[in-house]
């Protein structure tokens, strides 16, 4: 296993230009453009610490997602949130740094809801530490989580803990045919109701749904709800990994939105995943439409694949009030001071 903690260290003391922190690699198209040398963490991997009995593994950020995954396969547990693998160059540091959780989201919580414990250097070369290895070990800001979802813009992960489960002993899946508006109607009814919904999707008149739990309540929900069953164990996986035809648009947009939205009035393609809350849409809609609709109904809408024409004229993330803008550069400013790490990747401000 390798530690290259001190030769980052050295590298960001020393460095004149801007940082681009890269691994994998597997994520390269999502965020704002942004240049700089290379800072290659790819090396920096190992598991360093697992308890299945504490439900926690610790691992450098360098380390493949498929190793993690196959460590805890081997104690029948798993990473709850289901993040996708773009390739399987797909990193733990990438994973956190982007923030992405899958399909079981909407029952399990997000990449964030389980990081425990972070290690990074900031900056200025420090090598910093924020929460730990138990469930409960935060008290006042939450620092370690806040690294979820920053696309590196703060310090470069050097390792990670990470709360995991079990894998669930059964699961079934169900598929209805049902247009966009009675799948959000249907959605809507089960969630009020103790089903052991694991994951949905509708795309193209079709309602999945996966059951997850233990086999009696699993049971139970396949006679209640009904539907046709039919195995899908490869259409979850692609679902995750987006290889599912849907993805392979060059355009793509993720909307975040309460799950009791109604159907959208935009023209496209949609595939709707955690109950109505994460809606993919392919449209040649213009940006400030798509973002218009997305904030009316109380979300928000991100270029999640597009050309970098395109980022660079609309912006990957919508646009921030100019109360938070100013947060988000107290909080860069405080990590990197001398903006070295990720510049625009989240927003050409940070």
């Amino acid at each position: 296993m390798s530690d290259l903690a001190q030769e980052f260290a050295a590298r960001i003391r020393t460095a004149e230009t801007p940082l681009v922190i890269r691994a994998g690699g597997s994520k390269d198209f999502y965020g704002n453009p942004s240049t700089g040398e290379r800072l290659d963490v790819s090396g920096h991997v190992g598991v360093l610490a697992y308890e299945p009995s504490e439900l926690v593994i610790t691992a450098r950020a360098g380390t493949k997602l498929a190793e993690i995954e196959a460590v805890l396969a081997e104690k029948g547990q798993c990473l709850p949130f289901e993040p996708p693998r773009f390739s399987p160059a797909t990193t733990l540091g990438g994973m956190v740094a982007a923030g992405l959780s899958g399909p079981r989201r909407v029952s399990a919580g997000s990449v964030r809801d389980h990081v425990l414990g972070v290690k990074l250097l900031d900056g200025q070369g420090r090598e910093l530490s924020f929460g730990g290895q138990v469930m409960k070990n935060v008290a006042g800001f939450d620092v370690s989580r806040l690294l979820a979802g920053s696309l590196g813009t703060l310090g470069v992960l050097l390792e990670v803990s990470l709360k995991v489960m079990p894998r669930p002993a059964t699961e079934a899946s169900l598929r209805f045919e049902l247009g966009q508006a009675d799948a959000l109607k249907r959605l809507a009814e089960w969630q009020r109701q103790p089903l052991p919904i694991a994951a949905s999707c509708w795309c193209d008149g079709v309602l999945s749904i996966r059951l997850a739990g233990a086999h009696k309540a699993v049971e139970a929900a396949c006679r209640k709800m009904g539907g046709e069953a039919f195995w899908a164990d490869d259409f979850w996986q692609d679902l995750r990994d987006q290889r599912l035809p849907f993805f392979g648009a060059s355009t793509l947009w993720r909307l975040s939105l309460p799950a009791a939205a109604p159907v959208i009035d935009l023209a496209g393609q949609w595939l709707i995943e955690w109950g109505g809350a994460l809606r993919w849409l392919i449209t040649e809609a213009p940006a400030q439409a798509v973002r218009a609709q997305a904030a009316a109904l109380g979300g928000h809408a991100t270029l999640f694949r597009g050309p970098e024409t395109l980022k660079r004229q609309v912006g990957v993330f919508s646009p921030l009030s100019e109360p938070l803008m100013r947060l988000h550069q107290r909080l860069k400013a405080a990590f990197d001071p001398k903006g070295l790490f990720n510049p625009g990747r989240l927003y050409p401000e940070l």
